[in-house]
Formats: structure tokens, sequence, C-alpha cells
């Protein structure tokens, strides 16, 4: 396997594209390598123009990746990782085998210089290893939470959710939340706009809060239709009307108390908190397509003031809609 990516490397870091550089170990896992790719790694001709510059990289020139299912070639040295802007660390499944010094020296020099770090899965382990994750926020997939806590009992784990925003070290549970941080990390980079376009192109949700829990319940079906397509869709046409619980329950034809269990176990999340979500991230897209009244935006996401506009905006996103406007905006490019 060869990295097509890195024939525009220099380039586009010339540009001033933001790099992403990923680090491969032996054994590690290639869903999540896939990700990587699929979020950072890919031209997006919709969008019109390069969002990242990415790269792959390895301490050795042939690493066989789990379970042996291939063998990736090609990639550049370590060396890379010197140049990454967001350097995304390796994961694999044999936690307990150390990770080669090497890997964890290039790790500290990223972090050294201010370069923003990426563990997902497993990558936590590498990070913790590293030194890196003392005194922080980090989370990995639920079944290593209890180990990861045992051996790194200065890093504060956080088991139950998809992801931990840290800042400038973020860590994704197992699998699928690595999608969920990728489009996290694009949202801060371009806004909700661009990474709307990117979930697309995924066919993927294109906001789960990290808050979230990794594990929804997902019981067998009986003979009704408990999805909840039909009233998320009929929401989501009327974010700029007063919606309630209590009236999405009745859209739903069941009670406030039967929508909050179907919310937990189809979403991972409640009610409040996915209306919540769903009307920020259009007030994103208002602000993002040139309304500079925010009293509108307010008005028309369903947020009603743009004082609680503004408070949303700085808890979930940690800016000002005047500082995301001045970043996202029409004339910030």
């Amino acid at each position: 396997m060869t990295q097509e990516s890195s024939h525009a490397a220099d380039a586009a870091s010339a540009s001033g594209v933001h790099r992403v550089v990923v680090i491969v170990d032996e054994n590690s896992n290639p869903f999540e390598l896939g990700c990587a790719t699929e979020v950072f790694g890919l031209r997006r001709p919709e969008i019109g123009r390069d969002l990242y510059d990415f790269r792959l990289c390895s301490p050795e020139p042939r690493t066989l990746m789990r379970d042996g299912f291939f063998t990736l070639t090609g990639v550049a040295g370590l060396e890379a990782a010197d140049t990454a802007d967001t350097l995304i660390v390796p994961n694999r499944p044999d936690i307990e085998v150390p990770r080669r010094p090497a890997v964890l020296d290039a790790v500290r020099r990223a972090h050294a210089r201010g370069a923003r770090l990426v563990g997902f899965c497993s990558g936590a382990f590498t990070l913790a290893e590293a030194g890196v994750l003392d005194g922080r926020r980090a989370t990995a997939h639920w079944q290593w939470a209890e180990s990861f806590r045992a051996r790194f009992p200065a890093v504060r784990m956080e088991e139950d959710v998809l992801f931990v925003d840290d800042g400038d070290i973020l860590t994704a549970a197992g699998s699928a939340a690595a999608l969920d941080l990728g489009l996290h990390l694009v949202r801060r980079d371009h806004g909700a706009e661009i990474a709307n376009a990117v979930s697309r192109r995924l066919v993927f949700a294109a906001h789960r809060d990290g808050g979230q829990r990794q594990f929804v319940e997902r019981p067998m079906p009986d003979l009704r239709d408990e999805s909840l397509a039909p009233v998320l869709a009929w929401a989501q046409e009327r974010l700029d009307s007063p919606l309630t619980v209590s009236g999405l329950a009745e859209r739903a034809a069941v009670s406030p108390a039967t929508l909050h269990r179907r919310f937990r176990a189809q979403l991972g999340t409640t009610p409040l908190a996915w209306l919540t979500g769903e009307r920020l991230a259009l007030a994103c897209r208002l602000i993002e397509r040139g309304e500079s009244r925010f009293e509108v935006v307010a008005r028309r996401s369903g947020l009603g003031t743009a004082a609680n506009l503004r408070t949303l905006m700085r808890r979930e996103t940690g800016i000002t809609p005047s500082a995301y406007r001045r970043r996202f905006g029409p004339q910030a490019s």
C-alpha cells in the first residue's frame, strides 16, 4: 500500500494548508487509519479547495498492519512528524506492548513545538506513554478504560464519551468515534458548512456531540416502528419554532419518558441536547452564509436571543459569534 497524497505535500505546505500527519506503527489498526484518510486526506472538488495537506509516516520502511492484514510501504519516514500541524499518533490492540522510543520522542517534540495531538481509540495509550496527558482529560475505547486508568493515574480518563477535546490534545473512543472526532476537527478548522459537506461525502452524521455515550443500546425491535427518523426530520424543518420535548413526544405519539428512552437508546443523548445541537449547527451555517445580525441568527435558529446564542456558542465552540464570523464568515477567506 503506497501513500497517494504525498505527491502534493510540499506544494500544499508552501501554500499554508494545515498539515495533518499520521504515524503508522507496527500492528496499527487499519480502520482508524482509514478514518483519518477519509476525513483529512481526500481531495474534495465539491468544496473547491484543499482543506488539509495529509501525509503518512512510519518509523520503518515496511509496516505490518494489525494481524498481518497488509503491509504499508512507500510512506515518509518518522521525520515527517516534525512538520505536522496536527499529529495523529499510532493506535493498536496490543496495549500492553510499549510504543517505540522513537515514536514517543516524535510525539513529545510535536507537543513541545505546539502541534495539535490526536489519539484515536488506543492512541490515548501512546499519548500517555509520551507523558503529554498528565493532568489532562482523555478517553479511549470503553473496554480499555480500567487498564488505562490503572497505568496512567495522572490522566483524567472519561470512559463513557465519544471523544474529548482538551484544546491541543484530542482523543476519541473506539472505531467510528474517530469519524466523530475527525469531523469535529474539520468543524473547528473550517466551520459547520464545510464539516457538513465532508459528512455528506462520508454519508455520516454531521455532528454527534463528544459527550454522547460510547455504547448505544439497540434492543431487538418489536413489530412497531420505533425509529426516531420521522420526528427528527420534522423537527429539523422547524428549528425556528418553539419546539419542546413534550411537543416532540406528541409528534412521535409517545410519552416524554418514552421519547427520552428512545433518544438514549438510538442516539445516546437527550431530546433537549439534540435539539440544542441542531439549533447551534444551524446558527453556525447562517453566520457562515453571511447573516451578520446575531438577533436574527438566534431567532431563525430557534435559540431565542443574541445573548443565548453567545452563551451557547462559547460553551460549545469555545468562541463568540463575532469571532466565529471573523473566522468562518464570507469575508474570512
